[in-house]
């Protein structure tokens, strides 16, 4: 029976998956449809070219701009809607996968993730993350201004899940660290070099103990 003692909450992007991927599988989607519907048969490079350039808001603006057609309003919502309603094309990083059934055989394990709920949804649903985690708590189904470095969702699992001690994983310190740490939980960075945020350094509030990669985690928890 798994430790109630410890309960193990993860986010889901460039935490137990890389969120490059999904960005990849989102432009392929949108890709598909622009060659049908726009006549743009390499939409999903034009994409990637302007996020590689480091663009984060406006990415189907430029990649449109690129190609020469005007991006209207009406347009940019239904590639948006496209983006985050596609079945995602993403698996466990190698490293996850391997540390999940390991956690959950030892302590109960949680999920809270921004994001619009229909992307997060997919993605939990793409990796099998109900086979892992419970609750699974989508910040941006809670109300407005309740994502994350707010508590509230990370609240919900304490209400949710009886254990003495919390552990939230996450990768992201501009946001990711400050809620949990408001309750008294450990903070754990996985600091993929391949994340987004990989550049982005932790400063003061930020998390307890940063790692590469999962590897090091169980062990980590095992001492808790």
């Amino acid at each position: 029976m798994p430790d109630s003692r410890l309960c193990v909450v993860f986010d889901i992007d460039d935490t137990l998956y890389l969120e490059r991927d999904y960005v990849s599988s989102g432009f392929h989607a949108v890709g598909c449809w622009a060659a049908q519907w726009l006549a743009i048969p390499d939409f999903q490079q034009r994409c990637q070219t302007v996020f590689d350039k480091g663009v984060r808001n406006k990415i189907f603006d430029g990649a449109l701009g690129l190609a020469g057609v005007e991006p209207s309003s009406a347009l940019i919502q239904a590639l948006v809607e496209l983006y985050r309603t596609h079945v995602p094309d993403i698996q466990l990083t190698a490293d996850s996968a391997d540390a999940l059934p390991y956690i959950l055989a030892r302590w109960p394990i949680a999920v809270v993730t921004d994001g619009p709920p229909a992307a997060q949804s997919a993605k939990a649903r793409a990796l099998g993350l109900n086979r892992f985690a419970s609750p699974i708590v989508l910040t941006a189904t809670l109300g407005n201004g309740v994502g994350k470095p707010h508590p509230l969702g990370f609240g919900l699992v304490q209400k949710q899940v009886s254990a003495s001690k919390f552990v939230y994983v996450a990768d992201n310190p501009h946001k990711d660290f400050a809620g949990p740490r408001s309750l008294g939980w450990v903070t754990v960075r996985i600091r993929r070099p391949e994340g987004i945020h990989f550049d982005v350094e932790s400063s003061v509030g930020g998390p307890d103990v940063e790692f590469p990669n999962f590897e090091p985690l169980p062990v980590f928890l095992s001492k808790l």
